[in-house]
């Protein structure tokens, strides 16, 4: 696949994420084409008609229209952002069976149409939904992943440069595994400035007692769930992660972005999707960086592989 600056993408699901994503797309001039797929295909029509509506008054022209699962055969991405908003106080993993019988409904079509590129799952719970549709489509992983913990990392990042004054542009920080409660945080390769947080703390003593890295952990899990009881919906956030993952697609920055991939082998775990630090570029999911991990670290992320391993199981079984 050659690296392209901009070229068509599909959205199924014209719901608030997916709207957010080709708000979000349009802005950043990273598709020529959007369209959008919908279940309600009045509501896909008129998402497309308000985004073309916003078009006149950018300084580049595109095409916003609805359309059908035709439209992915010559796609370069696909975005998987279907599904029913999460509710107050509902987990994602609580969201898998309807997620799941969703899904079933969409994967034949789309695979009907000889869709080849690269499909980029948001619908959650997010690890397991974007490996059921992998093997179903029987891609590659480097074609179908999930934004995985990249939301977690950049609120991770939000969160150190409230505590610091540091741009968060200045702070290298991810979490792992998967994008849910058992997601963890591998605190060995935090940076801030280039600088290890613990030798960052021992020039800055002042900010040791708020860098509490469980509290902080804690804080991001939730981080969703209080969007959603006060809002409703996550919409924003994510919507800026689909653009840059799709930017690194691309333009074939090679950037490193923890997505949600297949695991073989990596971190000793196999079989089993998890959000991973990858290299991203014009074939998708380019490279599987193995950062070294501490033992707890290890412990955490196989701890959470097996929960992510469980729902897996569950899928292949529907």
């Amino acid at each position: 696949m050659k690296a392209i600056k901009n070229g068509k993408i599909v959205i199924i699901g014209a719901g608030h994420v997916g709207s957010h994503c080709g708000l979000s797309l349009m802005m950043q001039g990273l598709a020529t084409e959007i369209v959008y797929i919908d279940i309600d295909k009045n509501k896909a029509a008129m998402q497309a008609l308000d985004l073309d509506d916003m078009a006149s008054n950018l300084d580049r022209d595109f095409t916003v229209r609805d359309g059908d699962y035709s439209d992915c055969a010559d796609a370069h991405i696909v975005v998987m952002a279907a599904g029913k908003s999460r509710l107050s106080g509902q987990t994602r993993l609580d969201m898998f069976d309807d997620s799941i019988k969703m899904m079933n409904t969409i994967v034949g079509p789309l695979k009907e149409s000889g869709f080849h590129g690269i499909l980029i799952s948001i619908s959650n719970p997010a690890d397991i939904i974007a490996d059921f549709l992998r093997k179903r489509l029987g891609l590659s992983r480097s074609q179908v992943f999930s934004t995985g913990t990249s939301l977690d990392s950049a609120r991770l990042r939000r969160m150190l440069s409230e505590i610091t004054g540091v741009s968060r542009h200045s702070i290298q920080a991810y979490c792992m595994g998967e994008h849910g409660d058992s997601q963890f945080i591998p605190v060995s390769h935090i940076q801030i400035g280039g600088i290890p947080v613990k030798e960052y703390l021992s020039i800055h003593p002042e900010y040791r007692d708020k860098m509490d890295f469980d509290k902080i952990s804690a804080e991001d899990k939730v981080c969703g769930f209080h969007i959603v009881e006060g809002k409703g919906c996550t919409e924003f956030g994510i919507g800026a992660v689909l653009s840059n993952i799709t930017r690194a697609v691309m333009h074939d920055e090679k950037r490193i972005i923890p997505v949600s991939v297949l695991l073989e082998g990596e971190y000793g775990e196999q079989g089993v999707p998890a959000g991973v630090p990858c290299v991203i570029g014009k074939n998708g999911v380019e490279e599987i960086l193995e950062i070294s991990l501490t033992e707890k670290e290890k412990e955490q992320l196989h701890n959470s592989c097996n929960v992510i391993r469980g729902f897996v199981e569950k899928a292949d079984q529907m």
